[in-house]
């Protein structure tokens, strides 16, 4: 059963900024466009970059290893090389507390 866990505060994200987080094994990247939060896994389905250090475009964040794109709201692929998508979180901020659902 899935259950919502804080894992950040508002603050400790900047508006176009990410940051990853670790929940259990997994590592999952929060990013932060214009004061809305989302939640993917931080790992590129390509080899595994590491997305909560890559460059965020509008809507999309550039794996800083090849170069794959993805949406941040989805976690969809938008170009290759990576092939698959991400796996997205449900968030929701409670006061300036960040939870993410798993």
């Amino acid at each position: 059963m899935s259950q919502f866990i804080a894992i950040a505060k508002k603050m400790e994200i900047p508006d176009q900024g990410a940051k990853c987080v670790r929940v259990g094994a997994r590592r999952i990247a929060l990013f932060n466009l214009g004061g809305t939060f989302f939640a993917i896994d931080d790992a590129c389905t390509h080899m595994g970059g590491p997305l909560s250090e890559g460059l965020i475009q509008g809507d999309e964040v550039v794996c800083p290893w090849h170069g794959a794109h993805f949406t941040i709201a989805s976690g969809e692929v938008t170009m290759p090389p990576a092939g698959e998508d991400v796996t997205r979180y449900n968030v929701r901020v409670t006061g300036e507390e960040i939870e993410i659902e798993v």
